[in-house]
């Protein structure tokens, strides 16, 4: 093994590979059995009146599939186009310019006559609500923890795919939550989409004195605070849980607002189970509430009028007062604004029930709907989630799959005619890509390495507590599909913690995720980050995945490899415990087979050990994508700085035998990608004579005569 030092400050340790050649195991992912369905991207389609499950149903299901298709055509045809300059200030930055400009009737579902026969999202003999055409929605979402970061993500697509307008997203998270969305949001570059966070540990102290009974948590109370959280210039807002999908566009639901009257403050649809009515079994015994009650997983607020009518004091004497008899809520906010409504059923604006179709077991869901297009907000509020019973499960568990798998890249649409926020960081990219030479054979090579990749950090649970020793290494690595198999043998040579960035599809990631949740291995494991960066162009960004990676280690050492290296059995603990000042490099094979101790080598040509460095190392290269000289470069890179390679003794790692990957294929077969690989590094050897100066002569030189 190699190792070394710049000062005695930074260090590295290279792990010595030897080719290890196993029986191939292959392991085969099943997509399932089901069939994703696409929705219309139009909610104005017309559609036949169908029942559900029907044939009918099924062709109108497949004439959705073409239009969907060509729809993606051509989305990929204006995608491929640089987008237009923002020209004007984003339009949600006006708080105050809420008002719908026009509006058409719709039902109300006062009663369950108008409900059962209320035309729904896709009929053309009825008018439908409109909004104008740039007006912003304000969207407010409690969200906390892993899972619940995942599952909004599917919410927001079913919201953005169906969409006119711009958007405002009000996020109320724990910090695990911010971390993940901020960064999902910033990377994903959606246009006309706005996106703030209000930390919900602020907010605990106004909830907390509520024992609560229900699966949420202390998070499931926090809709009860949004008057105070939101801004106070915000005068209406459509509150979602995260168990929501959209089937239909949210201005629909945003026109509602025109029908509140009086002193009508909150929009709600009923619920659907007989929970209030009580006696479900032996002492059930539910909070009141007015007749079935209501459900508020999707929630109108007119907040301007709340904080007049002193919504605060409201709630709060109204759950002292409960709390005295019922000791705790079950089922969270619901039970507290149930409470308020009986004591103040003029507050309360029912909503159609086509606005809420609550799946849980044993519900009244099923008089929402007579066709498919009736849908409009499917809620899927039991804890069963997808395993829910309802005698159309298999349609709204293909309409939810429709959205899980859908392709979020497609979803950076611009909503032409509105003038969209300025994004400095998208005015800048921008910029670059223009200045770029498209008639350059090497173009793109060269866009690739400015290509922003929506990326999803910790997409499942991840736990780490920092040791006291500071001598704590983590293990970085990326990976795509096709080496998804190496992921238990890693974790089971390897019990430190592990930083890995997947390259996968929005399809793919869901295959992972069942993959992962069926491995005893993989759940043991609350230690390694999983960092999805969704597929884009028809390069593999190796680099940038490196780095994703490296830069979400939490220990003060990274252990620098690839998936299809194994390393030994307790190399962990080999290196945590034995301290380095150092690194890795050209190892004399030879001299470690007898080696004691660790030793110095010097940087050659070509050299690309696997290292382990301090966690402010610099980062790898983007410019090298796919195959070739992309941990070349990076090792040069730390040479430049004057790192020190020691080789450590008794230390390696297996290389596992594998397919050659694609970008390896096009380089032996494909004379344009060599040629570009030569003038990249060519660029990359005069930007490092521009950094280092005469110091970086000798890279050169050792190019030229190697």
């Amino acid at each position: 093994m190699l190792g070394m030092c710049r000062g005695r400050r930074k260090f590295l340790v290279a792990s010595l590979a030897l080719l290890f050649i196993p029986a191939l195991t292959w392991l085969y992912l099943s997509v399932g059995s089901f069939q994703v369905k696409p929705l219309p991207l139009s909610p104005l389609e017309a559609l036949s009146s169908t029942p559900v499950g029907g044939a009918g149903e099924r062709q109108a299901l497949e004439l959705r599939v073409r239009v969907v298709e060509e729809e993606n055509r051509a989305l990929r045809r204006e995608l491929s186009r640089p987008p237009r300059s923002p020209s004007a200030q984003h339009p949600s930055n006006n708080h105050r310019g809420n008002q719908s400009r026009t509006h058409s009737e719709e039902g109300t579902g006062d009663n369950e006559s108008q409900k059962a026969v209320t035309v729904g999202n896709s009929s053309d003999c009825v008018r439908h609500p409109v909004v104008d055409k740039c007006e912003t929605i304000h969207v407010a979402i409690v969200c906390a923890g892993y899972n619940a970061s995942r599952d909004v993500v599917t919410l927001v697509k079913s919201v953005l795919f169906h969409r006119r307008n711009p958007l405002h997203f009000h996020f109320i998270t724990d910090s695990i939550a911010q971390q993940i969305l901020s960064s999902l949001f910033h990377t994903w570059m959606v246009p006309a989409v706005r996106v703030d966070f209000y930390d919900a540990d602020e907010l605990k102290s106004e909830v907390s004195w509520i024992p609560n009974k229900h699966y949420s948590g202390i998070y499931g109370l926090m809709k009860l605070v949004l008057t105070k959280t939101l801004p106070s210039d915000l005068q209406r807002v459509i509150v979602l849980d995260t168990d929501i999908t959209f089937a239909t566009d949210i201005a629909e639901l945003w026109a509602v607002f025109h029908k509140f009257k009086g002193q009508q403050v909150l929009g709600l649809v009923e619920n659907q189970s007989d929970w209030y009515l009580g006696n479900l079994w032996k002492n059930h015994r539910p909070w009141p509430a007015l007749g079935r009650g209501f459900n508020t997983g999707v929630i109108l607020l007119l907040l301007d009028r709340l904080r007049k009518l002193r919504w605060e004091q409201m709630w709060r004497l109204t759950a002292e007062r409960e709390l005295m008899s019922m000791l705790s809520t079950s089922l969270a906010d619901q039970d507290i604004f149930n409470a308020v409504i009986k004591q103040n059923p003029f507050l309360v604006h029912q909503l159609p029930c086509f606005w809420n179709v609550q799946l849980s077991d044993h519900t009244r869901s099923e008089k929402c709907y007579k066709d498919v297009s009736d849908l409009k907000v499917i809620h899927w509020n039991s804890p069963k989630k997808l395993r829910v019973k309802n005698k159309h499960v298999e349609f709204f568990r293909n309409l939810y799959l429709t959205f899980l798998e859908y392709d979020g890249n497609l979803l950076r649409r611009e909503l032409f005619g509105c003038p969209s926020e300025a994004d400095h960081n998208s005015e800048n990219l921008q910029k670059t890509l223009s200045e770029l030479d498209e008639d350059d054979p090497c173009y793109e090579f060269r866009r690739e390495r400015f290509t922003v990749h929506r990326t999803h950090l910790y997409f499942l649970h991840y736990e780490y507590k920092p040791s006291s020793d500071n001598t704590d290494v983590t293990l970085v690595a990326q990976l795509s599909m096709d080496r998804l198999q190496m992921l238990e043998a890693i974790c089971k040579h390897w019990e430190g913690p592990i930083s890995l960035a997947l390259y996968l599809s929005d399809a793919e990631a869901q295959q992972f995720l069942r993959y992962a949740q069926g491995s005893e291995v993989l759940m043991s494991r609350g230690n390694v980050g999983y960092h999805i960066v969704y597929k884009e162009g028809q390069f593999y960004p190796v680099n940038l995945l490196r780095n994703v990676a490296m830069r979400h280690v939490n220990t003060p050492y990274m252990f620098l490899s690839d998936i299809d290296f194994l390393p030994m059995y307790s190399l962990y603990e080999y290196l945590r415990y034995h301290v380095w000042t150092k690194g890795h490099a050209p190892t004399n094979f030879a001299k470690w087979r007898t080696a004691t101790t660790p030793y110095r080598v010097q940087w050659e040509a070509d050299f690309e050990p696997y290292v382990m460095v301090r966690r402010d190392s610099p980062e790898y290269d983007r410019r090298f994508v796919g195959f070739g000289w992309n941990k070349v470069a990076h090792i040069m890179e730390l040479d430049a700085q004057e790192y020190e390679f020691v080789v450590l003794p008794n230390a390696f790692m297996i290389h596992m035998p594998h397919a050659p990957s694609f970008d390896i294929t096009k380089f032996r077969s494909n004379k344009q990608y060599r040629v570009c690989l030569k003038t990249l590094k060519e660029e990359f050897q005069q930007n490092m004579s521009r950094r280092y100066g005469f110091a970086a002569l000798k890279y050169m030189t050792a190019e030229n005569n190697s």
